[in-house]
């Protein structure tokens, strides 16, 4: 008997593990350091920004904004999990939203930490912040 909880105990541990991985990696980003502190930052470590314009879960930032601001995409299908939800975008794309803030990086953002977009447009544009 002593060795079945033994057993049960230990496979709720893993389970409860795999889980957490699981929730972690199924964020559309992740927290990173940057030489401004922590942000959110895409699959490819690239800093992540928020647009002051946007409004009411709504993205504006489109034609040629989006050309400089690309938008942090979401997949067909993709689903809203806890600060993390989708807008839909003027184009019919669905974008990530981060706590309502829609999701964007910066093209002239060349390397991995570079957060160059951070106050751009008369200081419009942010470093999104975890």
């Amino acid at each position: 008997m002593r060795n079945l909880l033994i057993r049960t105990a230990f496979a709720a541990v893993a389970f409860s593990a795999v889980a957490a991985q699981a929730a972690q990696a199924a964020a559309p980003a992740i927290t990173a350091e940057t030489a401004k502190g922590p942000a959110l930052v895409d699959a490819k470590s690239m800093t992540l920004y928020t647009f002051d314009k946007d409004m009411g879960g709504k993205s504006m930032c489109n034609g040629p904004c989006a050309a400089n601001w690309p938008a942090l995409t979401a997949a067909s299908g993709s689903a809203a999990s806890g600060d993390w939800t989708t807008v839909t975008r003027d184009d019919g794309t669905m974008q990530w939203a981060y706590k309502g803030k829609p999701l964007y990086t910066f093209a002239k953002d060349t390397k991995p930490g570079d957060t160059t977009g951070d106050g751009f447009l008369n200081g419009a544009w942010h470093i999104a912040k975890p």
